[in-house]
């Protein structure tokens, strides 16, 4: 009886790993391909001779290493010799055969080795064009090192006698196959057939394909099956695949024995992947066409890593036109498995692997981790953390066992697809992680069996992971899998600003964030943090998430990380400062993001990653505490407040009209006004809003603060004004605006200095070196979207337009898009001034900030946003602010920082100083402003 394909490939793997790294002479070459032939079944000796003669041109013999007349002519050679020198010889051999009168037994395939290597040669009939005999024919190659061998069998198929079927070329499975198969998730859904019975049929197809081509199922079985057994217009195709769902449903002892023959070729499955039954898909022959085409890729080429994110897009037509905006990349998923435990315990491995007990209580504590990811999508972070922990398995089981025969694979693996948990709110991504956990599993067996040279393959699946469908924020952890039996929660929460929730993600984080005060503000990915820490509690479960880094910088710091340590008692372990989290799509931007890793208990080991921005690499620091602000440091927040923590002159906001518009001008409106009334013009003052100030944009304001109301009176087009100004406020739903209608002339709210102030922009564009600051004169009107300070000197200009301020404003404030949007209370009455600077060095700043403003005056023609571009700031304003820098670092320490993050840690050591008497009782772990920024 014929073997089957799984029998041969287990047999591969046993010849491969036996003859693997030999380097025998001619002499054990015959033993060589005696056990070749074994493999497929078959006695050399009944098909084929060694040394066969045969008439050379030059009248004498050669000899043939192996020749099987019609079929096959192996040519070997002792290890390391050149394998083309062997394929000259093998095709001189083909010549002198023809020349002989032998064409009949000319072999249509060729093999050459050296014991370490093995060529396939194809001189398939009408396509071998290189001997003149033979004109119009090619060879098809393939060449692969011997431990790969079990990979390409099906390619000697011709030695046990199969039938040979002709396919074109697979692709490697791509952007192509992800529409095919959209294509046909449409057409489908369109035809009626949807929702959960659509999803859990296309995910078995996904395992049907992958499963022929990673040898699960026989060579092709799923491919044939299709086409040899349908109709080719698809009527009967749906009725088929049901059939087929059936049969991988059910133990080979319990089918009936007058099954298909063909349909008797598929294993069993189990692993509940087809126990639900299913309607019938109806399909036509453009459906039938899609499915078939779908075959014709190697699904072995795709990771089970990757597999979930790709076909996501299947059921998203938008995503498909956009491929990768889920798709994360499998070396950041490794930036996080790393940190949170994968380091750790390679580092454990290399302690003990010379000890044969410490080796196998080391393999016990791997089989005794457990994961949770609540946020799981298809499964990328759980398929890589069990890739990752059975390549650790293997190491430690070929230390183990590597001198041991006949070993029960079954049993050697400790490590299963059961210690993995997800919760998503999807039904087919929860599908699609569940097999591509299974497919995982099949690929890590296939290395195992590599391994130890037996072919080794769960199946029937007895085992499954367990990913739950529903909403993790409403969910109760802990009933999916109780803390005490956990070990880390890792995944990627969803990447949603507050204010793209929709109505549902509202409702959670009100649910969430009902006892937290500002909790409205915080991004959606915080909701997971709490849930996380309430989760937690009381073991030693250590979680790493990655999120937007809008939770590490900005108001939300102040608000979620507050209650994180005061209701929770978390410690970071580790964080990965900000950097561009990989898409695979073309053309759509990076997302910023940062990794935390955190705790209910503290650790002697912490770490920060700084990435360089252009090269990505990472550069690691240990950390004696790590604060929520991903920077060494104590758990110690800025929270808003209404006075400055130093003391310097008080920051407000700028005027706000409330007016509708109606006490405003551009320079056309302003030059009609005065053309009609000249006497208005001592009411027309400049008004400076934030894109103004930095774009040079002119625009004006009616300043009727000190107008008597006979002035008012006699201009009627000002006058028109202001009763347009009262109407808007009469017809506003709030009780305040109401109010101002009693006095329209004015603005709304008035806060304009009478004394030449400092005036910052409340936005400014996060390219920008530096926030454009400048003074202004008190005629010119700050509108409500600058701040202003007034009585502010040069000193004050100076250390807020320094590198200093802007390394604060980078981690503190908040963000409009990627902007910085400027905070009196969070950013400037919370930044730590130099405590006590000499007066040399006060004038110094003041000096160093006065070239700053004259090197500005160089360019009259160039706005605020021309010479803070990055691309465009002149070099002289580039060293005088570099000056300016210089300045201003030496007000708080000698010792030069060297890069922000220095500045930042020394700025929080100062400010947790200046602050904690004022704060709520906060735990140790704190420097001393004196130690910050140093290594």
């Amino acid at each position: 009886m014929p073997l089957s394909w799984n029998e041969i490939r287990q047999r591969a793997i046993a010849f491969s790993k036996e003859w693997t790294g030999t380097k025998s002479e001619n002499a054990e070459k015959q033993t060589f391909w005696n056990e070749f032939f074994d493999v497929f079944g078959l006695r050399r000796r009944l098909v084929a001779t060694f040394e066969e003669p045969v008439k050379k041109f030059s009248g004498k013999y050669g000899y043939i290493d192996l020749f099987w007349p019609d079929k096959l002519l192996v040519e070997h050679k002792s290890f390391g010799k050149d394998l083309g020198k062997a394929e000259s010889q093998a095709f001189r051999y083909i010549h002198d055969l023809a020349r002989e009168g032998r064409s009949a037994e000319i072999p249509r395939y060729v093999i050459v080795s050296d014991f370490a290597r093995i060529a396939l040669y194809d001189l398939e009939p009408d396509e071998y064009q290189d001997l003149p005999e033979f004109a119009g024919r090619r060879v098809a190659s393939l060449e692969f090192p011997l431990p790969d061998f079990h990979r390409h069998i099906h390619s000697f198929a011709f030695i046990p006698g199969y039938k040979q079927h002709k396919f074109e070329e697979q692709d490697p499975i791509n952007l192509q196959a992800v529409e095919i198969m959209g294509r046909l998730h449409e057409t489908l859904e369109a035809g009626g057939y949807s929702g959960h019975q659509l999803e859990r049929f296309l995910v078995r197809i996904l395992f049907c394909l992958f499963a022929e081509d990673t040898g699960i199922f026989e060579r092709e079985s799923f491919t044939l099956y299709l086409r040899d057994r349908t109709a080719e217009d698809g009527s009967d195709l749906g009725l088929h695949l049901a059939r087929l769902f059936e049969v991988l449903n059910r133990p080979e002892d319990q089918r009936q024995t007058n099954l298909d023959e063909t349909l008797a070729t598929f294993r069993y499955v189990n692993g509940d992947l087809f126990a639900e039954a299913l309607g019938f898909a109806d399909f036509n022959s453009d459906m039938r066409n899609a499915l078939l085409a779908c075959t014709h890729f190697d699904w072995s080429r795709i990771s089970p890593a990757i597999f979930g994110s790709l076909f996501q897009a299947v059921m998203d037509p938008k995503a498909r036109r956009q491929i990768g905006g889920h798709y994360t990349s499998e070396r950041d998923i490794l930036k996080v498995i790393r940190s949170l435990f994968l380091d750790e315990l390679r580092a454990e491995f290399e302690r003990i692997k010379n000890s044969k007990a410490g080796l196998e209580r080391f393999h016990q504590k791997l089989s005794r981790l457990r994961f949770l990811d609540p946020a799981c999508g298809c499964g990328n972070f759980l398929v890589t953390t069990y890739r990752e922990l059975r390549l650790l398995e293997l190491e430690v089981l070929n230390l183990l066992h590597s001198r041991q025969r006949d070993l029960d694979l079954r049993r050697l693996s400790l490590m299963d697809v059961d210690a993995f948990y997800g919760i998503e709110i999807s039904e087919w991504p929860v599908r699609i992680a569940e097999v591509a956990m299974w497919l995982m599993d099949h690929q890590m067996n296939l290395r195992l069996s590599e391994a130890f040279g037996q072919y080794f393959a769960r199946l029937p699946l007895k085992k499954s992971p367990t990913i739950v469908c529903g909403n993790a924020l409403r969910l109760e952890w802990k009933e999916i899998l109780p803390p005490d039996q956990c070990s880390y929660v890792l995944g990627n929460p969803p990447f949603v600003g507050k204010q793209f929730a929709n109505d549902e993600q509202k409702i959670d984080m009100k649910i969430a964030c009902a006892n937290i005060k500002g909790g409205g503000v915080l991004d959606y990915v915080s909701a997971w943090y709490l849930k996380a820490g309430e989760y937690i509690q009381a073991t030693s479960i250590t979680v790493g998430f990655v999120s937007t880094n809008s939770i590490s910088q900005g108001e939300q710091v102040g608000i979620l990380w507050n209650e994180l340590f005061q209701r929770y008692h978390l410690k970071i372990h580790f964080a990965h400062r900000t950097f561009a989290w990989a898409s695979e799509a073309r053309g759509k931007a990076h997302v910023h993001v940062v990794i935390i890793g955190f705790g209910a208990r503290d650790t002697d080991s912490k770490r920060i990653y700084d990435y360089n921005a252009d090269t990505g690499e990472a550069h690691v620091t240990s950390a004696r505490n790590i604060s929520p602000y991903l920077i060494e440091g104590g758990d110690v927040v800025a929270l808003s407040r209404s006075a400055p923590i130093s003391p310097v002159p008080d920051i407000v906001f700028g005027n706000m009209p409330n007016d509708g518009g109606h006490l405003l001008l551009n320079d056309l409106e302003r030059e009609e006004l005065l053309k009609k009334e000249p006497v208005a013009a001592k009411f027309v003052r400049p008004f400076l809003g934030a894109q103004e100030f930095i774009n040079g944009v002119r625009r004006w304001c009616l300043w009727l603060q000190n107008a008597s109301p006979a002035e008012v009176r006699a201009l009627p087009e000002v006058m028109k004004r202001v009763e347009a100004v009262r109407k808007h406020r009469i017809r506003s739903s709030r009780k305040t605006t109401r109010e101002l209608a009693k006095s329209p002339m004015l603005f709304g709210e008035i806060r304009q200095p009478s004394e030449h102030y400092l005036l910052i922009p409340s936005v400014s564009s996060e390219r920008r070196p530096y926030i454009p600051i400048g003074f202004e004169a008190p005629n010119v009107i700050a509108s409500n979207l600058c701040l202003i300070i007034p009585k502010a000197t040069d000193y004050h200009f100076g250390v807020l337009a320094s590198a200093m301020h802007m390394a604060w404003v980078k981690q503190v404030c908040g963000r409009l898009k990627s902007d910085y949007r400027y905070s009196n209370s969070l950013v400037y009455n919370n930044f730590p001034w130099p405590e006590t600077p000499t007066d040399n060095q006060h004038a110094t700043v003041e000096a160093a900030a006065q070239s700053v403003l004259d090197t500005r005056k160089v360019f009259p023609g160039a706005t605020l946003a021309d010479l803070y571009d990055p691309l465009a700031m002149p070099p002289a304003l580039v060293k005088a602010h570099a000056a300016l820098d210089r300045a201003v670092d030496r007000c708080y320490r000698a010792q030069t920082f060297e890069n922000d993050r220095q500045r930042v840690e020394y700025l929080f050591a100062l400010y947790e100083k200046l602050t904690v008497p004022l704060l709520p009782s906060l735990r140790k772990g704190r420097r001393k402003p004196s130690q910050g920024g140093k290594r």
